[in-house]
């Protein structure tokens, strides 16, 4: 007997009962030759179409890596030159007018942060489709659903959308950053933080205002640039215009020349001249350009010093219209009319209008 006959008659079974009186059917060791055979025919058939599908998913992950590490590299190579273009000019005049270290350095973060999301999400999302592709996946019913999503989306979150959009070119368009103060509309006040969703700002009284960006319709920077400082003083419309004149001058020339004021004064302070003249007031109005958010400083620095001129020189100064001298008050006992004698029942003047009794006879006379 030949040993695969041995083996065969090894392998089988001997039959038992069955409950139900059925056999029960056992694969053989023929059987799982076959299987095994068929299985290793189907691998070696298609192996070659495996291996080509997964070198394919490999090279498209690998290129998918590589570009996007070196776009995130030249991006972040962009911003720091861009720091560096406006860090050269901090020393000239130009620099006086550009925002500070501390508002560039939260403006090119925020740039790249979203230039880098971009980036990442367009190069992976291309490198998933790609593979799903190599898969032999159709994307067509995806691509579909992905829309319709997409618009679902669009509509239920509008506000979200306008708000980031809104944010990014707020950024990119460097309308404010952090430290400004700016009037936005729906609040004012100092900003302390900028997001591309919400703007956080701090206002006069403390309170910090939560503002989204998709709410802001207008925006009025009041730190870019430069500021106006303007002061109105009113005097008697009989003071001597040529000697008030000659005071305002003397004390802007001498603020002018002082420190720190000689550094927030961006122009010399000008006396424009009579902004209106009234009865008894005039107003003669005064401006200069200050540094940016430095004006309400000046103003009352520049007050100050006028008040101080104007009391040495006896010039007065009125606040709108000027009131009459107070005269001596009156007597109140003087509109009042002197008591009536007539108001005492026991005046004579009472006894002489008092009607005369009738006299009765007190006895019949016979």
């Amino acid at each position: 007997m030949s040993l695969s006959a041995v083996l065969l008659a090894a392998a089988t079974p001997s039959p038992s009962p069955s409950p139900s009186g059925t056999a029960v059917t056992v694969p053989t060791l023929q059987d799982a030759q076959e299987s095994a055979t068929n299985a290793a025919s189907w691998v070696e058939q298609n192996w070659s179409t495996w291996l080509a599908i997964g070198l394919r998913v490999l090279l498209i992950v690998v290129i998918a890596a590589v570009l996007r590490m070196t776009v995130r590299r030249a991006i972040t190579k962009l911003i720091d030159r861009m720091n560096r273009t406006v860090e050269s000019v901090d020393g000239t005049a130009l620099g006086g007018l550009l925002v500070n270290a501390e508002r560039r350095r939260q403006r090119s973060q925020a740039i790249g942060s979203v230039l880098r999301s971009v980036a990442s999400f367009v190069i992976l999302g291309t490198a998933a489709l790609m593979v799903l592709a190599t898969f032999e996946i159709n994307l067509a019913p995806l691509l579909a659903s992905a829309g319709v999503a997409g618009v679902a989306i669009g509509f239920g979150a509008r506000n979200l959308v306008t708000d980031f959009l809104s944010g990014v070119f707020m950024i990119l368009e460097d309308q404010y950053g952090v430290g400004d103060q700016i009037d936005a509309g729906v609040a004012s006040g100092e900003v302390i933080e900028v997001g591309l969703r919400v703007t956080k700002l701090r206002g006069d009284n403390g309170e910090i205002w939560y503002v989204r960006n998709g709410e802001v319709k207008r925006i009025g920077n009041l730190s870019q640039g430069w500021a106006t400082a303007g002061v109105d003083v009113t005097v008697k419309a009989s003071e001597n215009l040529d000697r008030v004149k000659a005071t305002l001058d003397a004390v802007t020339e001498r603020m002018s020349k002082e420190e720190p004021w000689n550094e927030l004064l961006w122009g010399p302070i000008e006396v424009l001249g009579l902004d209106s003249v009234l009865i008894d007031s005039m107003v003669v109005r005064l401006s200069a350009r200050t540094m940016p958010g430095k004006s309400v400083s000046v103003e009352r620095e520049l007050r100050w010093r006028v008040k101080r001129a104007f009391d040495e020189a006896n010039i007065r100064i009125v606040g709108g219209a000027t009131a009459d001298p107070v005269e001596d008050a009156a007597d109140p006992t003087e509109s009042v009319a002197a008591p009536s004698v007539y108001s005492n029942a026991d005046s004579p003047q009472v006894a002489a209008t008092s009607p005369i009794a009738s006299q009765r006879p007190s006895g019949r006379q016979l």
